[in-house]
């Protein structure tokens, strides 16, 4: 009890009462194991767990408690030999083998799965146990390397096993024939699947809606039997003219029997599925029969009406004449709105089918629509507004559509600012008929708002600064009626963002409440910027966020996998190891498990802890790269925010791959620079600088090569960033936000960073050499420090100038001057490791000088001039990074001293309402960037006490 309230203390107490009395009761180990491991005691959790494990127990209480614990403890394996060893005491026991079939199950272990589902079955003869040894050899068949393996041996058994069950007449539930389905699928023996499907055995699916009739489909198209496809849907759809993917497999076949020229046999039956149409003509009157049937039914129908523009689709795409027997594209589209207009989906239907107009129609198209829609204006010259939520509703879809034309593209910037004028007016004016709608409901007139910040961020993309905090004023106003709108925060966020606020954006994103899979998918909102605006105390939350889900992924698909065998559900089982897969080689994952560890070195390495410790806690290797480069899958969903652009503005494939390939040259890079900077330590001082077999023994000599092998492949790397920037890629304003890398290479840091590790090389050279006879070593070295000071005080240069500036009446943001602060506090980070590197090289070196010193009794043995070229190098880093200390110190005293409220907005058209909304923004803004400013300035300082212990 206690330890299911989570007061394990006292469930230690307890425990330890009860082993008083009874010294060797088992389970009382256990629980207190669990107790010492939820406290943090992990070591003593595992020895007093392990004790008992030794003593192999079979009492069910035991072995429930050492699961859970193990479970906690991250270690499934320990599971296996656990109720390994209880089977062979208890043979017969049911309970105790399936147990230890699903603990291989966590472990993936799919051979000795196998084994023991048939022992299981032995023991207990029940049909789900022998397909769970079935299951476990299609799961052998999927993660064998060798494809050839899996089709000759592994489907073939499985294969053979469920052929004896059928002959065998044992066959018993629907999971049983969908394994079947699956084996034969799998050995591309679609004419068997065909057979069992439509056999007696397919008689038993039934769970799924049309599960029989899908499993055919998707043979059929496998086998290209284009008659039986088009039969069956074309049948499907006489039930059901409301099923859209029927319709789609219909045009399919159709077109495929034109062009193959079938024709229907004289005699006998079309198809195995009936009446088969193989012609333009059967095709079109089969639509216009829907059409009629649809208008005799009680409810509206939108499948019909759509396919019919399909169809012309189709037909204008081969070329054919035949579509005028169809009708006018323009008049179809004119009655469907009439009839769907009102539904929030007229314009996603339509959306599709825009592309059949001809750009001169399109104003005339508009017009067209608007004519029908009732609106009612109070006097002349006002704007005439909707009566009802359904006039709302349609006069929406109109808008949008008038923007998906490029209607609103195409306007002046005054004509511009009056649609967003209009668009507020009737956002306004839609509230009222939400009045009653719930907090988590959305207003019926969101989308106006949000489609006026659309034209807003175009007129900001032309040069007209204040349009941006008018987006965001019209975004707060609008969160502020309809606070469970994901659209106004993910605009904020990206707009926030982009001005350089992150302050706000947390906050956002909490409220998101995002769930699950869309850590991965929407987590790159609040990644790319947290740590690039300096601020890092979020940066480590966020990165925390999508850690945990990564991790638990592996853990919570052991379970699903489990209960998926537990209750028969196969075909789920190979989704399942796919999705974890996708999961385990996602770009997000990878991106931020390397950030995560460059911004720990940058918080703490040399600050709270040493360089070594903070990496050996990562488990850091230069060697090892576990990031799966060719696997590399990108999860982000890139259409997560509504965009009404037009094809030609709107987020392309090609925007999708080149984003990818940005992103993946950038994490090459960041990944190069953690595996260079964990390389550090493990070059420590050598003891015997002249004796090279020694250090080749001590494996040092092979750790510089490892950082000259990864330095090479960071100029190549950065090679290659440098050569995709040169396309000057533009991505649409809520397309993929780009990386860092350009900001990267123009402020220098790039530079900077690659000459350290060069640096790191050198330094190496002179300790092996020693200093007698380097004198040129030495020149290197002193002319390395000197060109690192320039380059360093260039990057200072390129952070100076103000973040948040007033021009004009309007205020404009310098987020680059914040990226390049944080540039430098990352880049003067790396040069303090690498100081601290030449100090354990050096101070030997001068110990050792001064003892010859004693021992000659001369006053004037010379010092070598490395000695001064890094005391110099040291002192120039303080002074540079205490003027970078008083240059924030600055920073802050302007940003707190900036009256935001005073400023005049001239020509903004801001209504009172509005205006506090504008005030909030600016002031969230002004906040953020103090923030920022007040984090990088505290890690400054103490990266400025480090500094300062470098006096050799």
């Amino acid at each position: 009890d206690y330890l299911d309230n989570g007061n394990n203390k006292m469930a230690i107490q307890q425990a330890d009462k009860l082993l008083k009395k009874h010294k060797d009761l088992h389970c009382a180990k256990v629980l207190k194991a669990i107790g010492l491991q939820r406290t943090g005691k992990q070591d003593e959790a595992y020895a007093l767990a392990q004790e008992v494990a030794a003593l192999e127990p079979t009492d069910d209480n035991s072995l429930q408690a050492l699961t859970i614990l193990y479970r906690e403890m991250h270690r499934p394996e320990l599971v296996t030999k656990l109720y390994e060893a209880a089977v062979k005491k208890v043979p017969n026991s049911e309970e105790y083998h399936s147990h230890l079939f699903m603990a291989y199950a966590r472990v993936g272990e799919y051979k000795k799965m196998q084994q023991a589902g048939m022992a299981l079955y032995k023991i207990v003869p029940k049909n789900p146990y022998y397909f769970w040894s079935v299951m476990s050899l299609i799961m052998q068949s999927i993660s064998a390397q060798d494809e050839n393996l899996s089709k000759t041996m592994f489907l073939p058994l499985a294969e053979r096993m469920v052929e004896k069950m059928v002959k065998e007449d044992k066959i018993e539930a629907e999971a049983e024939v969908e394994l079947y389905y699956m084996i034969l699928e799998r050995l591309e023996k679609y004419k068997e699947a065909l057979d069992v499907v439509r056999g007696k055995l397919g008689e038993k699916l039934t769970s799924e809606l049309q599960s029989r009739e899908n499993k055919c489909m998707a043979m059929y198209k496998k086998l290209h039997r284009w008659p039986e496809c088009n039969a069956l849907a074309r049948r499907l759809l006489l039930k059901n003219s409301d099923d859209w993917q029927f319709y789609i497999t219909y045009f399919d076949s159709v077109f495929q029997l034109i062009d193959e020229s079938w024709t229907p046999p004289a005699e006998e039956e079309h198809s195995l599925e009936g009446e088969v149409h193989c012609s333009i003509e059967q095709a079109v009157n089969f639509i216009e029969e829907r059409i009629t049937e649809e208008s005799k039914s009680s409810r509206p129908l939108r499948g019909p009406y759509l396919a019919k523009l399909e169809l012309i689709r189709r037909l204008r795409h081969r070329g054919c004449n035949d579509e005028y027997k169809l009708g006018d594209p323009e008049e179809l589209m004119f009655q469907y709105f009439k009839k769907f207009g009102d539904k929030p989906c007229c314009f996603t239907d339509l959306k599709v089918f825009v592309d059949l107009l001809p750009p001169s129609q399109y104003t005339k198209f508009i017009r067209q629509l608007l004519d029908v829609i009732p609106l009612a204006a109070a006097a002349e010259n006002e704007v005439a507004l909707p009566g009802d939520i359904k006039a709302l509703q349609q006069h929406l879809c109109v808008v949008q559509l008038s923007r998906l034309l490029g209607i609103y593209h195409a306007m002046e910037k005054k004509q511009k600012l009056a649609v967003v004028r209009e668009l507020m007016l009737r956002y306004r004016h839609g509230l009222e008929f939400g009045k009653s709608c719930l907090k988590t409901e959305l207003q019926f007139s969101d989308y106006y708002c949000l489609l006026a910040v659309h034209l807003l961020l175009d007129l900001w993309l032309e040069g007209e600064e204040a349009a941006v905090w008018q987006c965001l004023t019209l975004l707060e106003e609008g969160l502020s009626h309809s606070p469970s709108n994901a659209q106004f925060k993910l605009l904020l966020i990206r707009i926030y963002c982009r001005l350089g606020a992150f302050e706000p954006v947390s906050e956002l994103y909490s409220s998101l409440d995002a769930k699950h899979i869309q850590h991965d998918t929407i987590g790159y909102l609040l990644t790319r910027y947290a740590g690039s605006l300096g601020h890092y105390a979020a940066a480590s939350q966020s990165c925390n966020f999508a850690l945990r889900f990564f991790h638990s992924n592996q853990k919570d698909t052991s379970e699903y996998i489990i209960q998926a065998y537990k209750y028969g559900a196969f075909e789920k089982i190979p989704e399942f190891i796919a999705f974890r897969n996708r999961l385990n080689s996602s770009l997000h994952f990878a991106q931020v498990r390397t950030e995560r560890m460059l911004l720990d070195l940058l918080l703490e390495a040399n600050i709270s802890t040493s360089l070594e410790e903070s990496i050996k806690s990562m488990n850091l290797s230069p060697e090892e790269d576990d990031i799966p480069w060719k696997d590399l899958r990108d999860n982000r969903d890139l259409t997560v925010l509504f965009s009404w652009d037009p094809k030609d503005r709107d987020i392309s494939e090609e925007h999708r791959k080149l984003s990818l390939e940005e992103e993946t040259l950038w994490l090459r890079i960041r990944s190069l620079t953690l595996r260079l900077v964990s390389g550090l330590p493990t070059l420590g001082h050598t003891i015997q600088p002249k004796n090279s077999e020694k250090t080749a023994e001590n494996g040092v000599s092979s750790k510089i090569d490892t950082i000259r092998a990864l330095l090479q492949q960071l100029e190549a790397a950065v090679d290659s960033g440098k050569k995709f920037l040169e396309q000057k890629i533009q991505y649409p304003v809520l397309g993929p936000p780009p990386t860092r890398m350009a900001g990267f290479f123009s402020n220098g840091s790039c530079q900077c960073q690659t000459s350290l590790f060069y640096l790191v090389s050198d330094i190496y050279e002179l300790d092996t050499n020693g200093l007698e006879d380097s004198a040129e070593i030495q020149e290197r070295i002193g002319n390395s420090f000197k060109s690192l000071v320039e380059r360093l005080t260039d990057l200072f240069n390129k952070c100076k100038g103000d973040l948040i500036e007033v021009r004009d009446g309007t205020l404009k943001t310098h987020p680059n001057l914040l990226e390049n602060l944080v540039f430098f506090v990352e880049t003067i980070s790396i040069a303090l490791w690498v100081s601290s590197y030449c100090d354990s090289v050096l101070r030997p070196f001068k110990s050792n000088l001064q003892k010859k010193k004693k021992k000659k009794k001369e006053s004037s043995v010379a010092m070598p001039p490395v000695f001064t070229h890094f005391l110099d190098y040291v002192t120039e880093l303080q002074t540079l990074t205490s003027n970078v200390i008083d240059h924030i110190k600055g920073l802050e005293i302007i940003l707190t001293a900036l009256k935001l409220e005073e400023l005049s907005f001239k020509d903004t058209l801001l209504l009172q309402e509005e205006k506090k909304f504008t005030k909030t923004v600016q002031g969230k803004v002004q906040s953020s960037y103090h923030h920022s400013v007040q984090e990088i300035g505290e890690l400054l300082k103490k990266r400025l006490d480090t500094i300062k212990k470098l006096k050799i």
